[in-house]
């Protein structure tokens, strides 16, 4: 048997996750990759702002954790390779803690839709204000003083650099067993329905008693 042959028999006996450590789309570390505690099905998902494919996956993705009613656990992501995406982010985290979480979310699908009129900081900070604006709200001079948003921000992108994240948006669903990667956002709602076929609810439901 030559080696090419030899090599290409022992590949086909290793389990998946050493071939996919060997094709180099194995994560590095995973383990925070889980529903939270009362859930047995989430999304977990790491943006980014200035993304257009997460400007794609936003609706999908929301659109989903409103029918499915599950948790999204979403983590900023602002690659380095963007000029405003950071400061996106520090603003939605400002106005999800002095506004609401509702607004903010508000706020990040208006930045999605408006991706390709902001092309810089300050194109970002006239698209804040007018936000505001529109919201019956002042935007204020500094929005993060103290700088507790930029470290939420950079918790958050540490931890993806943590799990060895490459691109955004990166989306996995996570149960209590651990996670799959959704690569194709267009097989959200397929891949939720097996996840949460293959992990059915552990609440027991009410026992009834019957009226003698």
């Amino acid at each position: 048997m030559n080696r090419i042959v030899l090599a290409a028999a022992l590949l086909l006996t290793l389990p998946a996750s050493i071939l996919a450590l060997a094709q180099g789309t194995a994560f590095k570390d995973t383990s925070m990759l889980r529903a939270p505690a009362g859930s047995t099905v989430a999304i977990f998902e790491f943006e980014d702002l200035e993304c257009p494919a997460c400007a794609r996956a936003f609706p999908i993705v929301h659109a989903a954790v409103d029918k499915y009613k599950i948790p999204l656990l979403r983590h900023d992501f602002p690659l380095q390779m963007h000029v405003w995406s950071r400061d996106a982010a520090i603003i939605a985290r400002y106005i999800q803690d002095k506004i609401s979480p509702q607004a903010a979310e508000e706020y990040r699908r208006a930045v999605f839709a408006s991706q390709q009129s902001i092309a810089s900081k300050d194109d970002l900070n006239s698209f804040t204000q007018k936000y505001f604006q529109s919201h019956n709200r002042a935007m204020p001079f500094v929005v993060d003083p103290t700088g507790r948003f930029a470290a939420e921000v950079q918790a958050d992108y540490t931890l993806g650099e943590r799990v060895g994240l490459t691109q955004t948006p990166t989306i996995f669903i996570v149960t209590q067993k651990g996670y799959v990667q959704v690569t194709d956002v267009t097989q959200l709602y397929q891949m939720l329905d097996t996840a949460i076929a293959d992990n059915p609810s552990t609440v027991a439901k009410p026992k009834t008693t019957a009226h003698k």
